[in-house]
């Protein structure tokens, strides 16, 4: 390893890459020891001709529950995430979630848990209340700064 660390600096450029591919991000960013790593990727979206598929028409409640999800997540009680990751909302597969909607929540207990480069973290609420929506599901990737949950 050289004095300045570059062979630690490719290590974990190339977990972050691997992260990226894994979870179908595009951009990862963090901060590690006082310096900053961003890795990004583009996507190169080309258009090949297709035959037209018959399109059925969306369930109604469908444009609702897209609408009252971008409204939760628009929500000033939206606990939202601290990092990029798989979120898990139950403490292992097959286990009972962590919180449901309805659930009444103290400072401090997990709502659920981001999963980044390997490490599981745990993700506290930030205040006592009421779980109004959660905006996630299981094993879903998640940006940070994105909604994870609703708390009043």
């Amino acid at each position: 390893m050289s004095k300045d660390g570059g062979s630690l600096d490719t290590d974990l450029i190339r977990e972050l890459a691997t992260l990226l591919d894994e979870t179908g991000l595009t951009e990862i960013e963090i901060e590690l020891d006082g310096r900053r790593f961003r890795v990004a990727r583009s996507v190169n979206v080309t258009a090949a001709p297709v035959a037209a598929a018959p399109v059925s028409a969306p369930e109604p409640s469908e444009p609702k529950r897209a609408a009252a999800s971008e409204e939760a997540g628009a929500h000033p009680d939206a606990v939202t995430s601290p990092m990029v990751g798989t979120a898990y909302r139950s403490p292992e597969p097959g286990a009972t979630a962590f919180v449901e909607v309805g659930s009444s929540v103290t400072a401090g207990q997990t709502l659920l848990i981001i999963e980044a480069m390997k490490t599981m973290n745990h993700i506290p609420s930030p205040r006592a209340g009421k779980v109004t929506a959660i905006l996630v599901e299981d094993g879903q990737p998640v940006e940070y700064g994105e909604p994870l949950i609703v708390i009043e």
